[in-house]
Protein backbone atom coordinates (compact mmCIF):
# COMPACT_ATOMS: atom_id res chain seq x y z
CA UNK A 1 0.00 0.00 0.00
CA UNK A 2 1.42 3.45 -0.91
CA UNK A 3 3.14 5.30 1.93
CA UNK A 4 0.88 8.32 1.42
CA UNK A 5 -2.13 6.18 2.33
CA UNK A 6 -0.41 4.52 5.30
CA UNK A 7 0.50 7.93 6.72
CA UNK A 8 -3.19 8.86 6.85
CA UNK A 9 -4.16 5.72 8.80
CA UNK A 10 -3.79 7.22 12.32
CA UNK A 11 -6.05 10.15 11.43
CA UNK A 12 -8.60 7.88 9.80
CA UNK A 13 -8.62 5.89 13.06
CA UNK A 14 -9.14 9.08 15.07
CA UNK A 15 -12.12 10.02 12.92
CA UNK A 16 -13.59 6.51 12.80
CA UNK A 17 -13.29 6.00 16.56
CA UNK A 18 -15.06 9.26 17.31
CA UNK A 19 -17.66 8.51 14.63
CA UNK A 20 -18.51 5.08 16.08
CA UNK A 21 -17.81 5.88 19.72
CA UNK A 22 -15.35 3.02 20.27
CA UNK A 23 -11.80 2.03 19.39
CA UNK A 24 -12.73 -1.48 18.26
CA UNK A 25 -15.53 -0.39 15.94
CA UNK A 26 -13.54 2.54 14.58
CA UNK A 27 -10.41 0.54 13.87
CA UNK A 28 -12.48 -2.19 12.22
CA UNK A 29 -14.02 0.46 9.97
CA UNK A 30 -10.59 1.68 8.89
CA UNK A 31 -9.39 -1.87 8.31
CA UNK A 32 -12.42 -2.65 6.16
CA UNK A 33 -11.80 0.48 4.09
CA UNK A 34 -8.11 -0.31 3.63
CA UNK A 35 -8.86 -3.89 2.66
CA UNK A 36 -11.48 -2.70 0.20
CA UNK A 37 -8.99 -0.33 -1.41
CA UNK A 38 -6.38 -3.09 -1.68
CA UNK A 39 -8.89 -5.56 -3.11
CA UNK A 40 -10.23 -3.05 -5.61
CA UNK A 41 -13.78 -3.18 -4.27
CA UNK A 42 -13.34 0.41 -3.09
CA UNK A 43 -11.92 2.97 -5.47
CA UNK A 44 -10.36 6.28 -4.53
CA UNK A 45 -11.87 9.23 -6.40
CA UNK A 46 -8.99 10.49 -8.54
CA UNK A 47 -10.66 13.88 -8.90
CA UNK A 48 -10.21 14.54 -5.19
CA UNK A 49 -7.08 15.13 -3.09
CA UNK A 50 -5.85 11.84 -1.59
CA UNK A 51 -6.87 12.68 1.98
CA UNK A 52 -10.39 13.64 0.93
CA UNK A 53 -10.67 10.53 -1.24
CA UNK A 54 -9.60 8.28 1.65
CA UNK A 55 -12.16 9.77 4.01
CA UNK A 56 -14.77 9.41 1.27
CA UNK A 57 -13.93 5.70 0.90
CA UNK A 58 -14.11 5.25 4.67
CA UNK A 59 -17.45 7.04 4.75
CA UNK A 60 -18.77 4.71 2.08
CA UNK A 61 -17.99 1.69 4.26
CA UNK A 62 -19.48 3.45 7.28
CA UNK A 63 -22.72 4.35 5.44
CA UNK A 64 -23.17 0.75 4.36
CA UNK A 65 -22.82 -0.35 7.98
CA UNK A 66 -25.24 2.33 9.14
CA UNK A 67 -27.78 1.18 6.56
CA UNK A 68 -27.57 -2.38 7.91
CA UNK A 69 -27.87 -1.12 11.48
CA UNK A 70 -30.90 0.99 10.57
CA UNK A 71 -32.57 -2.07 9.08
CA UNK A 72 -31.91 -4.05 12.25
CA UNK A 73 -33.13 -1.20 14.46
CA UNK A 74 -36.56 -1.53 12.89
CA UNK A 75 -36.83 -4.72 14.93
CA UNK A 76 -35.16 -3.33 18.06
CA UNK A 77 -36.22 -0.91 20.83
CA UNK A 78 -35.58 2.72 19.85
CA UNK A 79 -32.37 4.33 21.06
CA UNK A 80 -33.06 7.71 22.66
CA UNK A 81 -29.69 9.03 21.44
CA UNK A 82 -30.79 8.81 17.81
CA UNK A 83 -33.30 11.54 18.57
CA UNK A 84 -30.45 13.83 19.63
CA UNK A 85 -27.86 13.56 16.85
CA UNK A 86 -28.21 11.66 13.58
CA UNK A 87 -25.32 9.66 12.09
CA UNK A 88 -24.83 12.17 9.27
CA UNK A 89 -24.86 15.08 11.71
CA UNK A 90 -22.16 13.35 13.78
CA UNK A 91 -20.04 12.82 10.66
CA UNK A 92 -20.42 16.41 9.46
CA UNK A 93 -19.51 17.77 12.88
CA UNK A 94 -16.39 15.62 13.19
CA UNK A 95 -15.16 16.25 9.66
CA UNK A 96 -15.36 20.01 10.02
CA UNK A 97 -14.45 20.48 13.68
CA UNK A 98 -11.97 17.68 14.39
CA UNK A 99 -10.50 16.73 11.02
CA UNK A 100 -10.33 20.29 9.72
CA UNK A 101 -12.17 19.80 6.42
CA UNK A 102 -13.95 22.78 4.91
CA UNK A 103 -17.69 22.41 4.42
CA UNK A 104 -17.06 21.92 0.70
CA UNK A 105 -14.52 19.16 1.36
CA UNK A 106 -16.81 17.51 3.92
CA UNK A 107 -19.58 17.53 1.32
CA UNK A 108 -17.23 15.67 -1.04
CA UNK A 109 -16.36 13.15 1.69
CA UNK A 110 -20.01 12.40 2.47
CA UNK A 111 -21.24 12.76 -1.12
CA UNK A 112 -23.69 15.47 -0.12
CA UNK A 113 -24.83 18.69 -1.73
CA UNK A 114 -23.11 21.62 -0.01
CA UNK A 115 -26.40 23.22 1.01
CA UNK A 116 -27.57 19.92 2.50
CA UNK A 117 -24.33 19.52 4.42
CA UNK A 118 -24.64 23.00 5.90
CA UNK A 119 -28.15 22.16 7.09
CA UNK A 120 -26.81 19.05 8.82
CA UNK A 121 -24.01 21.06 10.42
CA UNK A 122 -26.41 23.66 11.78
CA UNK A 123 -28.68 20.94 13.16
CA UNK A 124 -25.71 19.21 14.82
CA UNK A 125 -24.53 22.40 16.49
CA UNK A 126 -28.04 23.12 17.75
CA UNK A 127 -28.32 19.55 19.08
CA UNK A 128 -25.11 19.98 21.09
CA UNK A 129 -26.49 23.12 22.67
CA UNK A 130 -29.55 21.15 23.83
CA UNK A 131 -27.53 18.41 25.52
CA UNK A 132 -28.09 17.87 29.22
CA UNK A 133 -25.41 19.50 31.34
CA UNK A 134 -22.95 17.34 33.23
CA UNK A 135 -20.06 17.74 35.69
CA UNK A 136 -16.62 17.73 34.06
CA UNK A 137 -13.26 16.98 35.69
CA UNK A 138 -10.30 18.47 33.82
CA UNK A 139 -6.87 16.86 34.24
CA UNK A 140 -4.32 19.32 32.89
CA UNK A 141 -1.01 20.53 34.35
CA UNK A 142 -0.68 23.68 32.24
CA UNK A 143 -2.71 26.44 33.96
CA UNK A 144 -3.47 28.42 30.82
CA UNK A 145 -4.76 25.35 28.98
CA UNK A 146 -6.74 24.35 32.06
CA UNK A 147 -8.41 27.76 32.12
CA UNK A 148 -9.15 27.56 28.39
CA UNK A 149 -10.74 24.10 28.75
CA UNK A 150 -12.75 25.35 31.73
CA UNK A 151 -14.10 28.25 29.69
CA UNK A 152 -15.00 26.05 26.71
CA UNK A 153 -16.69 23.48 28.92
CA UNK A 154 -18.78 26.12 30.68
CA UNK A 155 -19.73 27.70 27.37
CA UNK A 156 -21.36 24.38 26.49
CA UNK A 157 -23.42 24.62 29.65
CA UNK A 158 -21.47 22.04 31.65
CA UNK A 159 -20.09 22.45 35.17
CA UNK A 160 -16.39 22.04 36.01
CA UNK A 161 -15.79 20.13 39.24
CA UNK A 162 -12.08 20.93 39.31
CA UNK A 163 -8.79 21.09 37.44
CA UNK A 164 -6.21 18.52 38.55
CA UNK A 165 -2.51 18.72 37.68
CA UNK A 166 -1.45 15.21 38.77
CA UNK A 167 -2.76 11.65 38.80
CA UNK A 168 -3.28 11.56 42.56
CA UNK A 169 -5.00 14.92 42.59
CA UNK A 170 -7.34 13.83 39.79
CA UNK A 171 -8.34 10.61 41.55
CA UNK A 172 -8.96 12.48 44.82
CA UNK A 173 -11.12 15.10 43.07
CA UNK A 174 -13.15 12.40 41.34
CA UNK A 175 -13.78 10.63 44.65
CA UNK A 176 -14.93 13.83 46.33
CA UNK A 177 -17.29 14.83 43.52
CA UNK A 178 -18.13 12.27 40.87
CA UNK A 179 -17.78 13.81 37.38
CA UNK A 180 -19.95 12.91 34.41
CA UNK A 181 -17.04 13.37 32.01
CA UNK A 182 -13.25 13.57 32.21
CA UNK A 183 -11.04 15.73 29.95
CA UNK A 184 -7.47 14.55 30.47
CA UNK A 185 -4.02 15.50 29.25
CA UNK A 186 -1.65 12.56 28.78
CA UNK A 187 1.55 13.89 30.40
CA UNK A 188 1.12 15.54 33.80
CA UNK A 189 3.23 17.84 35.98
CA UNK A 190 4.86 15.30 38.29
CA UNK A 191 5.66 12.85 35.52
CA UNK A 192 2.48 10.90 36.13
CA UNK A 193 0.09 9.92 33.35
CA UNK A 194 -3.41 11.10 32.56
CA UNK A 195 -4.02 7.62 31.13
CA UNK A 196 -3.26 6.11 34.53
CA UNK A 197 -5.40 8.71 36.28
CA UNK A 198 -8.35 7.91 34.01
CA UNK A 199 -7.83 4.17 34.53
CA UNK A 200 -7.97 4.67 38.31
CA UNK A 201 -11.11 6.80 38.07
CA UNK A 202 -12.85 4.31 35.77
CA UNK A 203 -12.39 1.59 38.39
CA UNK A 204 -15.01 3.42 40.45
CA UNK A 205 -17.06 5.37 37.93
CA UNK A 206 -18.42 4.47 34.50
CA UNK A 207 -17.97 7.78 32.71
CA UNK A 208 -16.68 8.90 29.30
CA UNK A 209 -13.08 10.14 28.99
CA UNK A 210 -11.55 12.38 26.32
CA UNK A 211 -7.76 12.51 26.10
CA UNK A 212 -5.67 15.44 24.95
CA UNK A 213 -2.17 15.01 23.54
CA UNK A 214 0.44 16.70 21.39
CA UNK A 215 1.44 13.30 19.99
CA UNK A 216 -1.77 11.67 18.66
CA UNK A 217 0.06 9.20 16.41
CA UNK A 218 1.34 7.37 19.51
CA UNK A 219 -2.23 6.62 20.58
CA UNK A 220 -3.65 5.84 17.14
CA UNK A 221 -1.65 2.75 16.18
CA UNK A 222 -4.51 0.26 16.44
CA UNK A 223 -2.10 -2.22 18.03
CA UNK A 224 -3.32 -2.02 21.67
CA UNK A 225 -6.17 -0.63 23.77
CA UNK A 226 -6.26 3.08 22.92
CA UNK A 227 -8.65 6.02 23.47
CA UNK A 228 -11.81 6.33 21.43
CA UNK A 229 -11.88 10.11 21.81
CA UNK A 230 -8.67 12.04 21.26
CA UNK A 231 -8.00 15.76 20.94
CA UNK A 232 -4.75 16.94 19.40
CA UNK A 233 -2.75 19.84 20.85
CA UNK A 234 -2.84 22.64 19.95
CA UNK A 235 -6.59 22.15 19.85
CA UNK A 236 -9.35 24.11 18.18
CA UNK A 237 -12.33 25.22 20.26
CA UNK A 238 -14.68 23.53 17.81
CA UNK A 239 -12.86 20.22 18.30
CA UNK A 240 -13.25 20.29 22.08
CA UNK A 241 -16.93 21.12 21.82
CA UNK A 242 -17.58 18.45 19.20
CA UNK A 243 -15.72 15.70 21.10
CA UNK A 244 -17.51 16.48 24.36
CA UNK A 245 -20.78 16.14 22.49
CA UNK A 246 -19.75 12.88 20.83
CA UNK A 247 -18.45 11.33 24.06
CA UNK A 248 -21.63 12.14 25.98
CA UNK A 249 -23.74 11.01 23.02
CA UNK A 250 -22.24 7.54 22.90
CA UNK A 251 -21.82 6.82 26.58
CA UNK A 252 -24.04 4.12 28.02
CA UNK A 253 -23.47 3.64 31.77
CA UNK A 254 -23.00 0.06 32.94
CA UNK A 255 -25.52 -0.61 35.73
CA UNK A 256 -23.21 -3.00 37.59
CA UNK A 257 -20.59 -0.29 38.24
CA UNK A 258 -21.76 1.72 41.20
CA UNK A 259 -20.67 5.20 42.15
CA UNK A 260 -20.55 4.08 45.76
CA UNK A 261 -16.92 2.93 45.49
Amino acid sequence: MPKQIVRQAPYLRRYARALTGAQTAGDALVQAAMEGILAGSLTLDQALPLRTALYRALSQVWREGEARAADESDRSPPDYRLQVLSPVQRAVLLLTSMEGFTTSEAADVLDLDLAELKLHLTAAEEALERQLATDVLIIEDEPIIGLDLTRLTRELGHRVTGVAATRDEAVEMARKQRPGLVLSDIRLADGSSGLDAATDILKSFDIPVIFITAFPERLLTGERPEPAFLITKPFREETVKALIGQALFFHRPQPELSSAH
